[in-house]
């Protein structure tokens, strides 16, 4: 189980690995959304373009 913050401070339990998937997803439609990129992988900041098999900033580890 993990934990995550919402702005009230509130905190609300991802009970399963569907739920922390969305949870990425959502993050990583962020730049979508803000109209920066095209598709997600192409934010050069994002942990998207490891899971698309781009080399990332970051090296990731497998969850």
């Amino acid at each position: 189980m993990m934990q995550f913050w919402k702005p009230d401070n509130h905190p609300f339990y991802l009970y399963s690995n569907k739920m922390i998937q969305q949870k990425v997803d959502y993050i990583h439609y962020n730049p979508v959304e803000a109209g920066i990129v095209e598709k997600p992988e192409e934010y050069l900041y994002s942990s998207a373009r490891d899971f698309s098999e781009i080399k990332g900033l970051l090296k990731l580890e497998p969850w």
